[in-house]
């Protein structure tokens, strides 16, 4: 049996239609968060570590490279090296939700297990980025 690819008369199978879609709304996400980053740059800043440097910059260089990556994914030629890169994006980003979780006192309008569920959630995300690292008429169950 292959996931992916076409039923016997052509049509997508179902695997195939929902992949599809939940890549063009995990990219646009990532489009979205990354424009949101250059455009609203002050909260990001605030929830940096503060042992890394050049806040502010580091805040537009993952912004770009969050939209950059998320449209990479919209692509199916780039879409498993978009998606192997948000991969690696999204662990390097990681610390800011652990910062966030470990120092609630300091982000009072969120609760902490919010916090924590967010740290948790990054993995989530990890996942549905993997998704979309290889080609899914190649894989049999």
């Amino acid at each position: 049996m292959i996931i992916g690819g076409s039923t016997s008369d052509g049509t997508p199978a179902p695997m195939t239609t929902l992949r599809t879609v939940m890549c063009w709304l995990f990219g646009l996400l990532f489009v979205a968060a990354g424009v949101n980053h250059v455009v609203n740059p002050d909260f990001y800043v605030r929830i940096m570590p503060p042992y890394l440097p050049w806040h502010r910059s580091l805040v537009y260089i993952s912004g770009v490279a969050e939209a950059g990556l998320g449209a990479l994914l919209l692509v199916p030629r780039f879409r498993s090296v978009g998606a192997w890169s948000l991969i690696a994006l999204l662990v390097a980003v990681w610390p800011a939700n652990i910062h966030m979780a470990m120092h609630p006192d300091l982000f009072p309008t969120f609760p902490p297990a919010a916090l924590w569920g967010r740290v948790a959630f990054q993995g989530v995300i990890i996942a549905w980025a993997y998704w979309f690292t290889g080609r899914p008429d190649r894989r049999r169950v």
